[in-house]
This record gives C-alpha cells, sequence and structure tokens, in this order.
C-alpha cells in the first residue's frame, strides 16, 4: 500500500517541482514511463488535431544523425537540467532550464512557418521537463541521461529500420560541423559540472 501511495503521490502534478519520494532504478523506471507515456499522448492528440485543423499540414520531420541522435541526450540534460542544478539547486531555475529547452523543439523544422512549427513534438517534451528536474533534485542525474538516451537510441533505431538510406552516422557540411560542436561542448560542460559538483563535495566537508 505504501508504494502504490507514493506512485500516486509523485504522479500528482503537485508533486512535479520536488524530488521522489524514492530513487531506486526500478521506481525511476516507473516515472519515467509515466512522463513518456503522458508526453507520446499530448505529441499524438496535437499532431491529429493539426492534420484535422490545418489543410495539408505535415508532421515536421527533420533529418538528424546518428551521432547528433545520441550525443543530444546527455547535452540536453547537462546544459539545461544539470548545470542549472548544480549551480542553483533552485527548482524554478531548472523549470526555466526545461522550459527553454521544450521551446526549442519547436524548431524542429526545416522551414520556419507558422503552421509548420513543431507544435505536437513541444507538447511531447513538457512531461519529461519535470521527469528530469526530478531526477536531478533525487541526485539521479546520471539516470535522466540514462532514460533520454534510451529513447534516443530507440527512436533512432525504429527509424532506421524503416528507411535505412535516411540514417546517416553523422552530418555532412554544416551539420557535420554543428555535431562535432555538440561532442566538445557536452565534454566541457561535463567536466564543468564534474568539478562543480566536487567543490560542493569538498565545501561540505570543510564545513
Amino acid at each position: 500500500m505504501t508504494r502504490n501511495f507514493d506512485e500516486i503521490h509523485d504522479m500528482n502534478p503537485k508533486s512535479w517541482l520536488s524530488a521522489y519520494r524514492k530513487s531506486s532504478v526500478s521506481y525511476l523506471i516507473k516515472m519515467g514511463v509515466f512522463y513518456l507515456g503522458f508526453g507520446i499522448f499530448l505529441q499524438q492528440i496535437t499532431n491529429l488535431t493539426l492534420v484535422y485543423l490545418i489543410p495539408n499540414y505535415q508532421i515536421p520531420s527533420v533529418p538528424i544523425s546518428i551521432v547528433m541522435g545520441l550525443a543530444s541526450a546527455p547535452l540536453e540534460e547537462v546544459t539545461f537540467f544539470g548545470v542549472p542544478f548544480y549551480l542553483t539547486g533552485n527548482p524554478l531555475i531548472i523549470l526555466l532550464g526545461g522550459i527553454i529547452w521544450s521551446s526549442l523543439h519547436l524548431l524542429n523544422i526545416q522551414s520556419l512557418y507558422t503552421s509548420n512549427l513543431g507544435y505536437g513534438t513541444l507538447l511531447f517534451t513538457i512531461p519529461h521537463i519535470f521527469f528530469s528536474l526530478r531526477a536531478w533534485q533525487s541526485g539521479k542525474g546520471w539516470f535522466a541521461i540514462v532514460f533520454h538516451f534510451t529513447w534516443n537510441a530507440i527512436v533512432l533505431f525504429l527509424k532506421c529500420s524503416g528507411n535505412a538510406s535516411t540514417c546517416i552516422i553523422i552530418g555532412t557540411g554544416w551539420y557535420m560541423a554543428l555535431d562535432i560542436v555538440s561532442i566538445v561542448v557536452l565534454v566541457v560542460l561535463s567536466v564543468m559540472m564534474y568539478r562543480s559538483q566536487l567543490y560542493k563535495i569538498r565545501r561540505s566537508q570543510k564545513s
């Protein structure tokens, strides 16, 4: 009964800015699946509505390399959730980082038209904001990275299985530069976050 109460409590929107009541891997998987399912539901409802309301509306699809698809998960988690968490620890600041991250998905398009923005993708990412925010606050930022990475890997696998010709390891031209920059930024931010964590640990030990 206590276990079910914990899950019901954590699924209640009133608790979405606080740490999880439990932080075991199995519990976090349940929470991740909950938020993921909620995001998929919002995305599908939004896409179906837009297809019905807007004539000739096409769900945006942006070409993405395997390198970018896999690197984006840890890069986004560290940039928009990890850094705000280690710098401030304030859930509202972390939420702001998540909102910025989510809003950027609105631009997952090849041509900038109001009627063709990635509304479905935006709605899909909103529940994940709270999953990651709470995971980092629970001291399980690594799990948020792994969960995000796993989801991206599944999407890439399905994409490559469906049409292997559109599946590239690394982008070309401008996209190749973007892939390389993303990896470099990820390494730099990871080192900064690690050093920040060590600093906090040393400061707490001295006090």
